[in-house]
């Protein structure tokens, strides 16, 4: 009897293991096509649905399409109400795990069949590379989740006779709460939903539970993942406990509802609950409450949507809210995040900047004081530094390269814009007071560009030009001095104005540099028009 209960346990173990191994091996061979088909297909809740659970199914992992989610949401890709179809979705895609359990491993019994695969998986895995291990890794996760489940059925088999239904609590509405606090219990100790379907089907199979009692459990179940949910939550921003609180709503909604479906349901299908057919029924059971659950919420999605938002308020820095630790856990995710974070720093730092060389944006926004800037680059620094790059993620890592330079230049120019002496100074010359509107001119237009391209050309020109007029108006200013047209002070404070326009606008120049090498597909575009402007600025 011990025996038996160490092959049942060692059976959960190897389908966790199993779980685990191919999760990992479908999310690596996803890659961007996942998040590509997530941000493309979802227009509407019920669109974000339809692709959540599609994308749950493939991957089987719906917690790596809510995080996905919660990174689109948070860099502006999509509305809270699509993220919530998506999240919506991911339910009912996690129901597939119980249909290849149910028909698959009880029906076909593919245990001992498979274990080949484990080994040319596992070949795979250690001999190649990129792909085609990660399809090893996927590979020989699938073959164990079967011989997980014979494991499970031949522990399962020796209590046949000694655990019978009558040893759980009766079939009374009681009773039946009692069971779905038993799923509750079961799915926060395995951390997995689809290891305590596959127990709660073995056990169905042994004659253990009757199904009344495992649909009561499978329904704890479902309702148990919303603890992983919440845990996920914790230290995470306020898009990813919107949708931890949100994903807890759902849940605990549907299972009242699956609770309230459990006796007609038992009713409907007792006349084919024969001795192969319980497990189908049991699965058929818990895809159809999610289904349900969609079918009924997707009308309310923008009203619940108002609900989860009011409950957990917006929170954080406006220029870092969306850096959520959460989506740390998707490098890709993390990037992006990050990307957007620092193009809104470097609209924020140019207004300021603007603001202190006296020109307004043009739009009415939101300014920061020097403080708040710094902080909100403090911040998106500490993000980037806690991203983990894969080290095979050459892309990640330029971008990751990229953003520390732009955040560099960033803090450089905030800085610069703070010198209100050398500022002053420009007032004080002629040509420096032209050198300072053309500057402004040019600043304005990076901080809201409407070709990236053309702008970094045209900063790259400005760059230049203010090199030029460095070395021609020092020599002025020197001479000036020597002449006693000015001051020796005045001509100082002068000559570091000039250093000042120069420098304002490499670093100007630079930052967009880096903003537009984030975008994957950035084409150099020339605008004759602009180019013309600056080159005849000072003819």
């Amino acid at each position: 009897m011990i025996f038996s209960f160490l092959s049942a346990l060692g059976g959960v173990g190897l389908f966790l293991l199993g779980m685990l191994m191919l999760t990992e091996g479908l999310k690596t061979l996803a890659g961007t096509r996942m998040r590509e088909v997530l941000a493309r297909f979802t227009a509407t809740p019920l669109s974000g649905a339809t692709t959540g659970a599609l994308t749950t199914a493939a991957i089987q992992s719906s917690s790596a399409t809510t995080v996905t989610a919660v990174g689109f949401v948070a860099s502006g890709l999509l509305t809270f109400p699509q993220a919530l179809g998506i999240i919506f979705g991911a339910n009912i895609g996690t129901t597939l795990t119980g249909w290849l359990v149910a028909i698959l491993g009880f029906q076909l019994d593919l245990g001992e069949l498979v274990l080949p695969l484990v080994f040319v998986g596992a070949l795979l895995r250690l001999a190649a590379r990129g792909r085609v291990a990660m399809l090893g890794q996927a590979l020989a996760g699938f073959c164990l989740l079967f011989i997980g489940i014979d494991y499970m059925k031949d522990g399962m088999t020796a209590f046949q006779g000694v655990v019978t239904p009558t040893d759980f609590p009766a079939d009374t509405l009681f009773g039946r709460l009692q069971m779905v606090a038993i799923g509750v219990l079961i799915t926060l100790v395995t951390q997995s939903s689809s290891a305590g379907v596959a127990t709660a089907l073995a056990a169905l199979g042994a004659g253990a539970i009757n199904f009344p009692q495992a649909a009561a459990l499978v329904i704890g179940m479902d309702v148990g993942t919303t603890f992983t949910a919440v845990l996920a939550t914790v230290g995470g921003g306020t898009m990813a406990k919107r949708t931890g609180f949100a994903h807890v709503i759902y849940n605990v909604l549907t299972g009242l509802m699956a609770f309230l479906l459990v006796g007609p349901f038992t009713a409907l299908v007792s006349p084919t609950l024969g001795a192969g057919n319980q497990q189908v029924a049991l699965v058929a059971f818990h895809s159809l409450f999610n289904f349900l659950s969609v079918i009924l919420v997707l009308p309310f999605t923008k009203p619940f949507a108002r609900l989860v938002e009011a409950l957990v308020p917006e929170k954080g820095h406006a220029l870092t809210k969306s850096l959520d630790p959460v989506v740390l856990r998707d490098p890709k995710a993390a990037v992006e995040l990050a990307i957007t974070a620092v193009d809104q720093l470097s609209r924020a730092v140019t207004d300021h900047l603007c603001a202190e060389i006296g020109t307004s944006p043009p739009i009415a926004e939101e300014t920061y004081d020097s403080q708040e800037l710094e902080k909100a680059l403090s911040q998106t620094r500490d993000f980037l530094d806690q991203i983990k790059i894969p080290a095979d993620s050459k892309e990640l890592s330029e971008k990751s390269k990229g953003m520390f330079h732009a955040l560099d230049h960033l803090e450089r120019l905030l800085y610069r814009s703070n010198q209100a002496e050398r500022i002053a100074a420009l007032e004080e010359d002629r040509q420096l007071l032209r050198l300072k509107r053309l500057l402004a001119s040019t600043a304005l237009q990076h901080a809201r560009p409407e070709n990236p391209e053309a702008c970094e050309t045209l900063l790259d020109r400005l760059r230049r030009l203010m090199r030029r007029q460095r070395k021609v108006r020092r020599d002025k200013i020197v001479s000036d001095a020597v002449t006693g047209a000015i001051s020796d002070e005045d001509a100082l404070i002068r000559l570091d104005a000039l250093r000042w326009l120069q420098r304002v606008a490499y670093h100007l120049w630079r930052i967009r540099l880096h903003l537009n090498a984030f975008e994957e597909d950035s084409k150099p575009v020339t605008s004759p028009k602009e180019d013309a402007k600056l080159k005849s600025a000072f003819d």
